[in-house]
């Protein structure tokens, strides 16, 4: 299966991204979403396949809602991530005694 996608990058949040069918466009996107995703900004298309690797998402499953529900929403990654990566001493070393 290949799907020909458009992705288009949110002005409002940073690393928020938006897939879409190319030959849909956004007609499938809800108008909630929209509003909250802002003024899409087109970033590139590109031929999705199983087989391709996305960075933060799983292809199969942006396959499957793409054909579902007509878009994929790629949120973007938590920003406190680097904590959980830091040594416990790090953590605790402003604790107070």
């Amino acid at each position: 299966m290949k799907l020909l996608v458009s992705v288009y990058k949110s002005p409002v949040k940073d690393e928020m991204y938006l897939y879409v069918l190319k030959k849909e466009q956004l007609t499938r996107v809800p108008e909630g979403l929209t509003t909250l995703f802002g003024q899409p900004r087109h970033v590139m298309d590109l031929l999705l396949t199983p087989e391709r690797k996305l960075a933060r998402a799983e292809t199969t499953q942006v396959i499957q809602l793409l054909e579902e529900q007509g878009y994929y929403l790629q949120m973007p990654p938590p920003q406190d991530d680097y904590i959980e990566h830091l040594p416990d001493e790090l953590l605790t070393k402003n604790d107070p005694v």
